[in-house]
């Protein structure tokens, strides 16, 4: 069985890891390796080996830093297929899509190739007589990430890149479901030049998040998760001293009106709603149909949702693969069956879903629930699967209260022809990210990424500019330069 190990200071190690936690193909059910969990000496080893790198990193030139980025992302460029494929192996997503998440994580990576520009600071001449005012960043020290499962390329490269090259040194935390892509990624830090504990690589659970979140050496913490996770990692953190952004759960919207294309608005919502099987952060999974176009929806809806081929993500010709756990395919499936329990109506149903030739795969079929009320479960939680469901609101205004309602602000869209609609909906939802007809609208890297309300806490956003600003801290210094004499003297000093 294969042992997928830490990286700290420049190399793999078991450390002091004595428990392992299994990985497996989500397209078969099998075990396909084992993964160390961090003790509480790991989480000490390797904040230690980035302490001491810093001490360089930090003091080392733009120049040398950018030189590093630019070969980085070279490598990275010659060897996306890998990671792409690692991704699909451990998560299940097809391999379009797995090279579509290290694609949009390289473009973070460009970003921060452009740090000279980004750190430029600013001043002021003569502020008062003689007197004059600059300000200047400059790297916290050592950071962490702490990344979920369903983008292990993407996600960490949202953080570590930005980070990297503000001069911190970096600890990351993969998911223990698919942590292969974060030591390829540490292989190709070391190909490129970085020193030894300027990246590294930590596995475990809550063992380790603890271990991070308590270490008074850790000066700062990026979290995506979950909403509770979210919370207690930002809490805990702040409390002890850290500065801390932390992005949690979603559940994403989209309002397709009556002078919507309703065949583009019913493609764009089933790719939204099934790519990746549906564990998406920003995936659509929610549906308002207003006015009179709800049943018209529905029936285009329903032939694009059949229309989606589902199987290994290896094979070609997989829209969709599994789901990444048995036990996240159960609780997947127990939504659904609450949502038809509580009166909605299981247009396409994806809960027995058999793959041939992969009957213990994880998966779950597309599926459109119709008649959905907000008071439901299959509403109110987050699915992160393949699940669409479909609402309805009378006018523009009653939808948009509806997403105000809810306590996620992560992502929202709408689906018009009309200008004046889609301004009053992006005014008017109280929503981080919108799209007008755009379903998932990610930020590209050189803008921001975070949502509002219960999906995001702390005060920065992730990548771009408010990157920057997260992994660094501003100093401002005055200063004045008394002339002197030209001549020496060799009177007595008066006061005069």
């Amino acid at each position: 069985m294969r042992t997928i190990q830490h990286w700290i200071d420049g190399a793999e190690t078991r450390g002091d890891s004595t428990r392992v936690a299994a990985v497996f193909d989500p397209a078969t059910g099998e075990q396909q390796a084992e993964v160390l969990l961090a003790e509480q000496a790991d989480v000490d080893r390797v904040v230690a080996a980035a302490a001491a790198a810093f001490e360089d990193w930090s003091q080392s030139s733009l120049s040398r830093r950018t030189g590093i980025l630019f070969a980085f992302r070279e490598i990275l460029h010659r060897r996306k297929d890998e990671v792409a494929a690692a991704i699909t192996d451990e998560h299940g997503k097809v391999l379009s899509d797995a090279a579509g998440e290290v694609q949009r994580g390289l473009e973070v990576v460009e970003f921060a190739c452009g740090i000279p520009q980004l750190l430029k600071g600013e001043y002021s001449d003569q502020v008062s007589t003689g007197v004059d005012s600059y300000s200047f960043r400059q790297p916290l020290g050592v950071v962490a990430g702490i990344t979920p499962f369903n983008f292990p390329a993407m996600v960490p490269m949202w953080m570590f890149p930005v980070a990297i090259a503000c001069g911190n040194t970096f600890v990351l935390k993969p998911s223990e479901r698919d942590p292969s892509a974060a030591v390829l990624l540490a292989e190709m830090w070391a190909e490129a030049g970085l020193p030894p504990g300027v990246f590294n690589v930590l596995h475990g659970d809550k063992v380790a998040v603890d271990g991070l979140l308590d270490h008074p050496d850790v000066a700062a913490v990026s979290f995506v998760g979950s909403t509770p996770i979210a919370q207690y990692v930002h809490e805990r953190g702040t409390r002890s001293g850290k500065r801390v952004q932390a992005l949690g759960g979603a559940k994403n919207h989209a309002i397709v009106l009556p002078d919507a294309d309703l065949e583009f608005a019913a493609d764009h919502l089933a790719a939204a709603a099934y790519g990746s099987a549906g564990e998406r952060c920003m995936a659509i999974s929610a549906t308002i149909a207003v006015g009179s176009v709800g049943d018209e929806l529905i029936d285009v809806l329903d032939r694009r949702s059949r229309a989606v081929r589902v199987g290994p993500g290896r094979e070609p010709g997989s829209d969709m693969g599994p789901i990444v756990t048995q036990a996240s395919r159960d609780r997947i499936v127990s939504l659904i069956t609450s949502g038809e329990e509580s009166g909605a109506k299981v247009v396409v149903d994806g809960r027995d879903l058999v793959v041939p030739g992969h009957e213990n795969g994880f998966f779950v079929g597309p599926t459109l629930v119709d008649q959905v009320s907000p008071e439901m479960e299959v509403y109110r939680e987050e699915v992160f699967g393949p699940v669409l469901s479909v609402l309805r609101a009378g006018t523009v205004d009653e939808a948009i209260d509806l997403i105000n309602a809810n306590p996620y602000g992560n992502g929202t869209a709408i689906f018009t022809s009309h200008g004046g609609a889609a301004r009053k909906f992006a005014r008017g939802v109280e929503v981080g990210m919108i799209g007008i007809n755009v379903p998932v609208p990610v930020p590209m890297a050189y803008h921001s990424f975070g949502g509002w309300k219960n999906s995001l806490f702390g005060e920065h956003h992730v990548h771009g500019p408010d990157g920057v600003r997260f992994y660094t801290r501003a100093k401002v210094v005055t200063q004045r330069w008394p002339e002197l004499e030209r001549d020496a003297s060799f009177d007595m000093p008066t006061a005069r």
